[in-house]
């Protein structure tokens, strides 16, 4: 299959083009830079300039493609402003993406986060919240999954994908630690994130593009819930700072997200798609941060 993705030179993206180019496919990945470009060739895999606000390239590129795999993103959390302008740019992104593709019933696997569900794991019959800051993206998956003529699915993804200690929620702990020389967590730290190798989760993306059927979401769950604790705790150690409990305006524009207990499981995932996680687990992962 020939595949379109957008975000291919991410911490998740490169390891879904290796996965996809391993296993037979071939591989148009959008590039916004040079550097880029030379990364997405290097990997094996075919350049094409823009970036996801060009949407007459976004529609292009699903264009020449069999399939188109979308998991570019901003990742501005500097303030709520920002925030909402990547929502904005991803959602019309997916919208091109989306007629494009409409009436061709051709995949379009698409990426969210896993929901949060108070007093239980979430699993993927649950719906993603709508409301928030990030709620946008909740309501534009919502609606790709709903195309008709589109074999759309979505990839949820936990609070933390990683690789050699970095990625995701975590990764941000991280940040924040160096540079308040304390490894913080809002609240008393019981509260519990979902975590998952990103090597792992390029795995269940290439399942999800050969095999999902339309309309249907993916937990991409390895831990189903690490104590936010026991994350800071790890970083502490490896940057050899202090541990504590911090406000959570400390944590910027995700402050209340960072608190909230959201634990989730992919067992019907596992079950259906055949999907098993190998690669280490998020404390274990951690240990490969340099001081």
């Amino acid at each position: 299959m020939r595949v379109f993705i957008t975000g291919g030179t991410g911490l998740i993206g490169s390891a879904v083009v290796a996965e996809l180019l391993g296993h037979g496919h071939t591989v148009l990945a959008l590039a916004r830079s040079d550097a880029s470009a030379k990364a997405v060739e290097e990997a094996g895999a075919e350049a094409l300039r823009g970036s996801l606000a060009d949407l007459d390239v976004i529609r292009a590129g699903a264009k020449r493609a069999d399939g188109v795999i979308h998991l570019a993103f901003s990742n501005d959390f500097s303030s709520a402003e920002a925030v909402a302008r990547s929502v904005a740019e991803e959602t019309a992104a997916l919208t091109a993406l989306g007629e494009e593709l409409q009436g061709s019933d051709r995949p379009l696997v698409t990426v969210s986060g896993t929901p949060w569900v108070p007093g239980r794991l979430s699993t993927e019959t649950d719906p993603l919240p709508t409301d928030g800051i990030v709620g946008g993206r909740g309501r534009t998956v919502t609606a790709i999954l709903g195309l008709t003529g589109v074999r759309s699915s979505a990839i949820r993804l936990p609070r933390t994908v990683h690789n050699n200690g970095d990625g995701g929620f975590a990764g941000l702990l991280t940040q924040i630690a160096r540079q308040a020389g304390v490894s913080g967590y809002p609240g008393d730290g019981t509260q519990r994130w979902p975590a998952v190798h990103a090597l792992d989760a390029a795995v269940l993306f290439r399942l999800a593009l050969e095999q999902a059927p339309a309309g249907t979401a993916w937990h991409a769950v390895d831990d189903e819930g690490d104590r936010v604790r026991d994350i800071a705790a790890v970083i502490g150690r490896r940057l050899g700072l202090p541990v504590q409990e911090l406000p959570e305006e400390n944590f910027g524009p995700l402050g209340a997200i960072f608190a909230t207990d959201q634990p989730s499981s992919s067992a019907y995932t596992r079950e259906t798609l055949g999907w098993k996680p190998v690669h280490p687990n998020l404390l274990a992962d951690l240990e490969n941060i340099q001081p």
